[in-house]
């Protein structure tokens, strides 16, 4: 989640191989807001590519199982203190941050907004991606599935 002020929010979903971002818009950051924005986000991808989530220890994700049974996708948790865990979303987070800067309320950005947001970045290249871009790699990905 990226939080701005005024209680605003984003989800973020970070395709761990290819570094794919999907952005949701978050109303609140109770349990069952953060885990519908989820489902409805989820279900645009693949099912190929998404097996599992791994998420904070935040109480957001406190209906983690309505998530799993609504997307057939396994949610894990990070261990307390172990950012690391999640590098590939802690780093995208970092480069969101160039679009939504710490301290502003989020809660104006429309989903269509987010979504050329997440667009942008799939389009970037990237140094880990020997300078693919995330949505070259996505395809890739894709169909090594099928």
């Amino acid at each position: 989640m990226i939080v701005g002020s005024n209680n605003s929010y984003i989800a973020t979903l970070v395709e761990r191989h290819s570094r794919f971002v999907m952005l949701a818009k978050v109303e609140n950051k109770d349990s069952q807001s953060v885990i519908t924005a989820l489902i409805k986000q989820a279900r645009k991808l693949p099912k190929e590519l998404y097996k599992s989530l791994t998420w904070d220890r935040g109480s957001e994700m406190a209906g983690h199982r309505k998530f799993t049974i609504a997307t057939k996708i396994d949610v894990y948790f990070c261990d307390p203190q172990s950012p690391w865990q999640r590098g590939s979303n802690e780093n995208t987070n970092r480069l969101l941050r160039q679009y939504f800067a710490k301290g502003i309320d989020i809660s104006g950005f429309s989903q269509a907004k987010l979504s050329a947001v997440a667009r942008q970045l799939n389009e970037r290249p990237r140094k880990t991606l020997q300078y693919r871009t995330p949505a070259e790699k996505f395809e890739v990905c894709v169909a090594a599935t099928r």
